[in-house]
């Protein structure tokens, strides 16, 4: 269990965020008929044009500075290696000011240079066999997993980092829930084949706090298929998920009990009302868009049998029972009353899309269907010089949304609520994706990953607050 005074801590975080989050885009169906293309990107914001990095790496705006704070192939504090391939992310607030970090790494069997015990599996019988949720017969390991660190913001120093979770494969994103705790998920859907000796694509629970790794429990009634991300509404513990597919669902898991995954639920699919396998995609090769920018949809949730799908077929039974189709679901975030989901190739020019959903006054209830929740297509530029290929998504402190690109030169893009588009970031160094941007509880720290050279970097300078 977490111990409460940062339990507290970290409840109180997530329900400031998501408050802020909802202020942030109010207002947003005013610009229906507005452009979303900005002229010069980099005005939106306040911040002014991305300055070169003496330093090679990360370009940021006038005032701004980064630290590397972990590194892949350093010693952690628990003497395992720092894995490289760091994905999703999420910040808890703790005692005297500090930030917990629980962080995904998106690593496979055999990729032992990105793996936590050596390069030749050296410091596997350091751990407990019973800690690694895949122990690969001792030969292939599950090399994904968390990680999870303590920051100080005063001296901008990493005090505490160590595995979280283990013995997992490709771990990619996932979400933070309101009760203090981190889902990661499974971006695969290995089965055993002699080496690997479970089934995987499953969700697996890590507590914010509580130094250790921890019993790697499957969450096998949230489905099992290619996971990216989840978000959690706050007022009703409902978890939406998202599948890295180019057809692929999106998912609700309506739990029996709140804050207790575990103990089982119904999982469902979205598919939008009155419309037989709905195409959102959008792309050319489809014909004309099937789906308008910021005209919202009534949507309804049908029930899915077979959850555990040994075939990973999850999606297609879906798709012939109606569920809408989507381009590569990856990040999600939860404001006050929308879930927010990237789809990275989706859109006429297969660049990406952002979506919104809000929830039905009665969501998960009988009377669902006389006030359907509703879907709306939220941002699709088809300009890849304002977007291209977003994955992690967040929302700042002050309202707007923050995506990761994944491309080899990506930028952290920034989303205001009147849709214009401006850049926080580029990555001036070795070609590798952003990943997993997330703000600290204060609001002063941004933290993100350049996912190939293995690098978490906690982000400073004049943010602006709620």
């Amino acid at each position: 269990m977490i111990p409460s005074s940062d339990q507290d801590l970290s409840r109180r975080h997530f329900l400031r965020l998501s408050g802020v989050a909802s202020l942030g885009f109010l207002g947003l169906h005013h610009f229906a008929s507005a452009p979303v293309l900005a002229a010069r990107p980099s005005d939106a914001s306040g911040y002014g044009p991305l300055l070169p990095d003496p330093a090679g790496l990360l370009n940021l705006p006038k005032g701004f500075s980064y630290r590397i704070i972990s590194q892949r192939g350093n010693r952690m504090s628990d003497g395992f290696f720092t894995p490289g391939r760091a994905d999703g992310m999420a910040t808890f607030a703790a005692s005297k000011g500090r930030t917990i970090l629980v962080r995904n790494h998106e690593n496979s069997p055999g990729n032992l240079i990105d793996g936590p015990f050596g390069q030749k599996n050296e410091l596997l019988g350091k751990l407990d066999r019973n800690k690694l949720y895949d122990y690969g017969r001792g030969e292939q390991p599950g090399l994904g997993g968390t990680t999870t660190l303590v920051y100080d913001p005063a001296t901008r120093q990493v005090t505490d980092e160590y595995l979280s979770l283990a013995g997992t494969i490709r771990n990619c994103a996932g979400g933070a829930t309101p009760w203090g705790s981190w889902i990661s998920c499974e971006e695969n859907t290995d089965v055993p084949n002699g080496t690997i000796e479970k089934e995987h694509g499953y969700n697996f629970e890590v507590p914010s706090v509580g130094k250790g790794v921890v019993d790697p429990t499957p969450l096998k009634a949230m489905g099992r298929f290619n996971h990216e991300a989840v978000c959690v509404d706050p007022r009703t513990g409902i978890v939406y998920q998202t599948e890295d597919r180019p057809d692929s669902l999106i998912y609700r898991y309506l739990p029996n009990q709140t804050s207790q995954l575990a103990k089982g639920g119904k999982l469902q699919a979205l598919a939008v009302r009155g419309e037989q396998g709905f195409d959102t995609r959008n792309w050319e090769s489809l014909g004309a868009p099937r789906l308008a920018e910021r005209q919202p949809v009534d949507v309804v949730w049908l029930d899915l049998e077979g959850i555990d799908a040994p075939d990973d077929d999850l999606r297609l039974r879906g798709f012939a029972r109606g569920a809408a189709r989507f381009a590569r679901g990856e990040g999600a975030w939860f404001g006050r009353n929308e879930c927010y989901f990237a789809c990275t190739s989706g859109g006429r020019i297969a660049k990406g899309q952002v979506f919104r959903y809000v929830p039905s006054p009665k969501e998960g209830q009988p009377g669902e269907k006389d006030a359907p929740g509703k879907l709306e297509l939220f941002l699709e530029p088809n300009n890849t010089d304002l977007m291209k290929s977003c994955d992690n998504l967040t929302v700042a402190p002050w309202g707007d949304v923050v995506l990761c690109e994944d491309d080899p030169h990506p930028f952290l893009v920034g989303v205001t609520p009147k849709g214009e588009l401006y850049k926080l970031g580029e990555n001036a160094g070795p070609p590798s994706e952003f990943a997993g941007g997330v703000f600290s509880p204060s609001g002063d720290t941004f933290f993100v990953n350049l996912q190939d050279p293995g690098i978490t970097l906690a982000i400073t300078g004049p943010w602006r607050k709620g």
